[in-house]
């Protein structure tokens, strides 16, 4: 009996600390649309309810245009995640209580996905942040990355600089420590 718990502790330890990995290795064709997202530094992504969200890179910082001034936290997710799934009711409760402040912006890392389905996913789990759909999502994932893992979150303070970065899923406490530092700066 004490074995069969022991085994069950490690393996749901296991899945809690350990985020998703993709074995999709994805190529890049350089496109002239590409070169011209380079120069500028700056990556559009589109939200599924069809927002823009513009991130400016500059000297490693990642601005958001939308969101001045904000902490901001981007997920790197999939849909087929478990932890991603996990942590969906963290990311609201902190959306909900830091919402002057603060901004989650969560960056599906998913091929092939209608946007009909997405909005389907985020209506499923009440998701009260912007979630974006589109190619560029990609790119952005390599600019700021590389993300080998999924969730994989970087908490941007109002500078636009990487305060955090978190791989696998997180307690809520950890994040919310996080963005008090944040808030004290």
């Amino acid at each position: 009996m004490q074995f069969k718990t022991l085994a069950f502790l490690s393996i749901l330890s296991i899945l809690f600390f350990t985020g998703c990995s993709s074995e999709d290795k994805k190529t890049t064709d350089v496109t002239q649309e590409e070169t011209v997202i380079k120069k500028s530094n700056e990556i559009s992504l589109t939200t599924i309810d069809n927002k823009t969200i513009t991130i400016i890179n500059d000297d490693n910082k990642y601005k958001i245009k939308e969101y001045p001034n904000k902490i901001v936290l981007l997920n790197f997710f999939a849909t087929w995640c478990p932890p991603c799934k996990a942590e969906i009711p963290n990311l609201i409760t902190l959306q909900e209580k830091y919402q002057g402040d603060f901004k989650v912006i969560s960056v599906l890392l998913e091929k092939n996905k209608s946007n009909e389905e997405i909005v389907e996913f985020s209506n499923k789990f009440n998701i009260n942040y912007d979630v974006t759909n589109t190619e560029d999502n990609f790119k952005l994932a390599d600019k700021i990355g590389p993300i080998k893992s999924i969730p994989t979150m970087f908490m941007l303070d109002k500078n636009g600089d990487v305060f955090q970065k978190y791989i696998g899923i997180v307690p809520v406490e950890m994040m919310e420590l996080d963005i008090n530092r944040l808030l004290k700066k």
